[in-house]
């Protein structure tokens, strides 16, 4: 029901982005004819629009309000409505086979732009799904996600211009370094956690990018490393369309490999243990968990994925410099997994494509897809705070069958 407070107020905000839009909307001055221009009617527009905004913005406020008070007091349902669509039989079976037959038939039907951007898109669902792991399971804050990327990426790129090995040999490989670096990195980090273990993390993608820039003798520095062979088919010579479909195959190949294993993993006992850590850490090293094993498995693991991505990455684009791996690449990764729903792996596919897709097709904006993109984030952020799909906690029920 509308109250007059809430119009009141929303009546007082469109007052005042009037005010503060005046000198900017309202007036104009012509140099050529030395006159001021007066563009009333753009007042009137800016006032209208932020006060059905700013109405509509409290009415979704208020229902978000009224949907937690239901929560608390065992009214609503704790599932969610997009994950009951998900896990229902009903609507998932032929979701599924219609996202399969999309995924088989979309470099087909669309450009090799549009597949290439696809590409990207799927490089994003692997390594989201990776920081996952490391974010969304153990409840580690990782913003130097990207230096196990740059990792895999040099991998390919140093390894096939030294040595000439290839494509397939590389990939296990550039994924093993990528663990091992992990493992690097999980040592000194064992002891902190929150906003600490942000900073630290953050320092080493810092500092591998950094080495990358200007160690000129080992990375070749900013000029990066070109010519880089994209993906063979038992020596058949392909042309460019036709390599672009290969490794988008590689890549619809690699994303379902990796939803198989991360959600073996999530169900085992290492993830129940990642969960458990996340969850509390003193309760879990109580209960006999290995904290160190724990959260080195965690970071391990999901700096493998990153690798295997950062070497798809570099068969993809045939040319890397450090400037691909910069920290505002570690952020895209950390708003595909939140925004997607923290340990979701439907939530993490979903903001993936939805955050690499969006200013792609948001160009028709020019130069405002940017302030579109940046709204969509803030409304998703106050509206939907868990994510596109949130992970649903399991819950287990005791049934005593023995006195029926």
């Amino acid at each position: 029901m509308i109250s007059r407070e809430e119009i009141k107020k929303s009546f007082l905000t469109a007052l005042w982005f009037m005010f503060l839009t005046f000198p900017i909307m309202v007036i104009r001055v012509n140099t050529v004819e030395n006159v001021i221009q007066w563009r009333w009617e753009r007042m009137l527009l800016v006032g209208v629009g932020s006060f059905f905004l700013s109405f509509i913005w409290r009415y979704f406020i208020r229902r978000k309000e009224l949907g937690s008070q239901k929560a608390e007091r065992g009214e609503a349902d704790s599932i969610p409505l997009a994950q009951r669509l998900v896990s229902d039989r009903k609507y998932f079976l032929p979701a599924l086979v219609a996202v399969s037959v999309f995924a088989l038939a979309f470099p087909f039907v669309f450009s090799i732009y549009q597949t290439n951007i696809m590409i990207t898109a799927l490089i994003y669902v692997v390594t989201g799904l990776g920081l996952n792991i490391v974010v969304g399971l153990a409840g580690l804050l990782d913003l130097g996600y990207v230096a196990f990327y740059a990792v895999g990426a040099y991998s390919y790129a140093l390894l096939n211009y030294h040595f000439g090995l290839g494509f397939w040999l590389v990939l296990p490989i550039g994924g093993g370094l990528a663990l091992i670096f992990g493992i690097v990195l999980g040592f000194p980090v064992l002891r902190l956690r929150g906003d600490y273990l942000a900073i630290v993390t953050l320092g080493f993608g810092e500092i591998i990018r950094i080495i990358l820039e200007n160690w000129n003798a080992f990375s070749f520095g900013p000029s990066g490393i070109a010519n880089i062979p994209r993906p063979g088919f038992f020596g058949i010579h392909l042309s460019l369309q036709q390599a672009t479909i290969y490794i988008y195959f590689l890549m619809i190949a690699l994303v379902l490999a990796t939803i198989f294993v991360v959600s073996r993993l999530q169900d085992s006992r290492i993830g129940r243990a990642w969960i458990a850590l996340r969850e509390d850490e003193i309760a879990c090293q109580a209960m006999g968990v290995d904290k160190t094993k724990t959260k080195l498995s965690a970071f391990a693991m999901g700096a493998t994925w990153a690798g295997l991505a950062g070497v798809m990455f570099a068969a993809k684009t045939t040319f890397i410099n450090p400037a691909s791996f910069t920290i505002w690449e570690s952020i895209i990764i950390l708003c595909v997994v939140v925004l997607g729903g923290m340990g979701s792996i439907v939530g993490v596919i979903s903001g993936a494509l939805i955050l690499i897709l969006l200013p792609e097709y948001l160009r028709a904006f020019s130069e405002y897809r940017l302030l579109v993109f940046g709204a969509i984030l803030v409304i998703m952020m106050v509206f939907r705070p868990e994510g596109f799909f949130p992970a649903v906690r399991r819950t287990y029920q005791f049934t005593d069958k023995g006195g029926q």
